[in-house]
């Protein structure tokens, strides 16, 4: 699999942030609901999407220094 495809965007950036996204929903849900372990949910939310924009970084920084091979 090439660095290029389509399919490794797929798996390695969109999936993971979408799952960051629903998180941080479900946290806000339980927050307005007056839960207290929404907070626990909005952290790991937030750590998926600092790992998801660690993760383009790193592979943005590759691609331009190997070419995408």
């Amino acid at each position: 699999m090439s660095t290029l495809d389509p399919q490794l965007l797929y798996m390695i950036l969109v999936l993971p942030s979408l799952f960051g996204l629903t998180l941080l929903g479900e946290g806000v849900s339980k927050i307005v609901h007056e839960e207290r372990n929404g907070i626990i949910s909005m952290i790991f939310g937030f750590m998926f999407l600092g790992a998801v924009i660690f993760t383009y970084l790193f592979f943005s920084s590759y691609l331009v220094t190997n070419g995408g091979t």
